[in-house]
């Protein structure tokens, strides 16, 4: 078989479409991969969590910078506090965030500052290694205390003990009250490398704001999460004069939501970069035309031999298109290997280097795709050459030298 004999061109000419779905299964595999951590986490809040965000939800790029709006006040938590208004509320706690650098002595680290409650604890499974957790009293009092998570604590203290000790935020000392076991990146936060405070005393002596960045509200059960968030727009629409929904300066987004949200945006992103990818499958392919059209030149004398033997034209057609897509499926096959055997290794630096929570994950539509698509191109870029070669005339195919 001309395949075999001729080993070398027929490796190189295989290898964009090796490249192509090489990078196609990559690229899905990781976006799944991506998918899956981000929805974790999202579960990992609660399925019962209602996030509400100032600024109405961005439909554009215009849009974003509604994100950054004062429009979620003490008056609205309130308001969403108010059994008369939401029924069904177990907890309703504001959020603030900033991101400075603390000092310890001669030491400093720069850090994200969350501002909450102790809702937050809830939510993100916080546990302490030491310490204890900032009251609803201590929030009432704006008091400055600070729960610390291990990164922090081992970088301003090493070895020494730091509860009771005192550290310095944007030039306001917070004691030290609590530290947090080592987590690891397993929430939409690493709570080892963050300082939780009180959102009174970050919203007052940090910012100097009145409003909130965002206010989580925990329901008290699953089944009724779509009734009060329902219930929660209401309420604010009212708490502001809102008449259109389509003018919210608000906007509610339950779990649900989120993770259909994540599971579009993915999508969309991993259909997007697969398509460029695939552009190499087209150079690949184009390849495989070419070589194709000089092995048919090549073979001329063959084909006419063939042909005077009792050869159809559509024999010979067949047995060119064949060679074509035996070369694009063998890419594709390859391809498969080195696109998993890559997505296993970054799965594997992910979750043992970077401490991310990745999960290995290979995608069997990326699978069957890649074959489909290796065997697609070797029809469509083989047919030509293959039809060549078909109608070449015998007598002619046989005095060619």
């Amino acid at each position: 078989m001309a395949l075999a004999t001729h080993k070398s061109r027929s490796a190189l000419t295989i290898l964009g479409i090796v490249i192509g779905i090489t990078a196609i299964i990559l690229i899905m595999s990781l976006g799944q991969g991506a998918q899956e951590l981000i929805l974790n986490q999202i579960r990992g809040m609660g399925s019962a969590i209602i996030d509400v965000d100032p600024g109405r939800e961005p439909q554009g790029l215009a849009d974003f910078a509604e994100i950054f709006t004062d429009t979620l006040t003490e008056k609205d938590v309130n308001a969403l506090q108010n059994p008369a208004n939401v029924q069904g509320v177990k907890q309703v706690s504001p959020v603030v965030t900033l991101t400075t650098t603390i000092t310890y002595g001669n030491e400093s680290k720069r850090v994200m500052v969350l501002g909450g409650s102790q809702l937050l604890s809830e939510i993100f499974e916080i546990e302490l290694k030491e310490g204890v957790f900032f009251t609803e009293e201590e929030i009432k009092r704006k008091a400055a205390v600070a729960v610390i998570g291990q990164k922090v604590k081992d970088k301003l203290f090493g070895q020494s003990e730091a509860i009771g000790k005192r550290i310095k935020i944007r030039e306001k000392t917070f004691q030290v009250i609590g530290i947090t076991t080592l987590k690891g990146k397993t929430s939409m936060f690493d709570m080892d490398d963050m300082v939780l405070v009180p959102y009174t005393t970050c919203q007052q002596y940090l910012l100097g704001i009145s409003h909130y960045h965002g206010i989580l509200v925990q329901a008290e059960s699953e089944e009724i999460v779509p009734r009060v968030a329902k219930e929660i727009e209401l309420t604010l629409r009212e708490q502001h004069g809102i008449t259109d929904p389509e003018k919210d300066d608000f906007n509610v987004t339950t779990q649900a939501d989120a993770m259909e949200m994540v599971g579009m945006v993915m999508t969309i992103m991993t259909v997007f970069l697969s398509s460029i990818a695939a552009i190499s499958l087209i150079v690949g392919g184009i390849g495989i035309m070419n070589i194709m059209l000089v092995s048919v030149t090549e073979r001329t004398r063959e084909i006419g031999l063939r042909k005077a033997i009792g050869a159809t034209s559509s024999n010979i057609l067949f047995q060119f298109l064949i060679e074509s897509i035996i070369l694009t499926i063998v890419g594709g096959i390859i391809g498969i290997i080195l696109g998993v055997g890559y997505t296993f290794l970054t799965s594997l630096i992910l979750s043992r280097v970077v401490a991310l929570g990745w999960v290995f994950t290979v995608s069997p539509n990326s699978i069957m795709l890649g074959l489909s698509v290796a065997g697609f191109v070797g029809v469509v870029f083989g047919l030509y050459p293959a039809w060549q070669a078909s109608k070449k005339n015998p007598i002619d195919a046989l005095r060619y030298e």
